[in-house]
């Protein structure tokens, strides 16, 4: 892993580059703790997709988490090969869409949902983990569709997620519920601002790879330190008020 200082560019809020000299920190954080999992540091101009499968891997051999279902990352890790290493991992991928001038599919919308021949998008209806495979049924604007009496119309559409990891996802792409889970992603968000604001991360003034890592490294274990100690003690104050 690259860990010099090199020029960095990434796309802000507004759209436009944002260019810095110096490193880049990766984290792996729990929606619902906000602990960090995994952190990796690199040099700036590492790109963000080959930070994902080391994390992931960390996750994999160093922690045990059994209730761990989603991996959720934002598009600029929408990479067949990081869509994979979730799988392995028997968990699933909530990942923004990137189309990289893809062309649309026929027979199907955005979110790869099939499409009837009218171009209703069919509805997701369940996840069968079994057999690994999405349901979508009858869009309600075919209802009344004279293609319905005929039979042409298919009631039903069953889709292997194995046919594209990254196109189908469980729960499927566009629905509520892959919305929900997309939403979770703001927990790395909120830990990456802890750290700037109340862990001047975003101050580190090393012109070598190995203090800024170190620096870095002890950033990220005081603050699941300081995070574990008020977890604790707020878990202490509950109970003697209930007492």
């Amino acid at each position: 892993m690259p860990q010099e200082p090199q020029w960095g560019v990434k796309k802000n809020s507004q759209g436009k580059n944002v260019f810095w000299y110096g490193f880049k920190g990766y984290l792996a954080v729990g929606a619902k703790s906000q602990y960090i999992l995994q952190s990796l540091f690199s040099s700036g101009n590492l790109n963000d997709g080959k930070a994902a499968i080391p994390l992931l891997k960390g996750i994999q051999n160093r922690l045990f988490l059994p209730s761990l279902r989603y991996q959720t990352l934002d598009a600029g890790y929408d990479y067949a090969p990081i869509y994979e290493q979730i799988y392995r991992m028997g968990q699933h991928a909530n990942i923004a869409y990137n189309k990289k001038n893809e062309r649309e599919l026929v027979g199907y919308d955005e979110h790869f949902a099939p499409t009837c021949f009218r171009e209703h998008s069919y509805r997701y209806d369940s996840y069968d983990s079994k057999y690994e495979t999405l349901k979508y049924t009858r869009p309600k604007a075919s209802s009344e569709c004279p293609l319905n009496t005929e039979g042409i119309c298919q009631k039903v559409y069953k889709v292997k997620i194995t046919t594209d990891l990254r196109k189908y996802s469980a729960p499927a792409r566009g629905s509520q519920a892959w919305k929900t889970i997309a939403k979770r992603r703001s927990s790395v968000e909120r830990v990456n601002g802890y750290l700037r604001e109340f862990f001047q991360l975003n101050n580190v003034r090393y012109r070598t790879g190995k203090r800024a890592k170190a620096h870095f490294n002890l950033v990220t274990l005081i603050y699941n330190a300081s995070k574990l100690a008020a977890d604790r003690l707020g878990s202490f104050l509950k109970q003697y008020q209930i007492a």
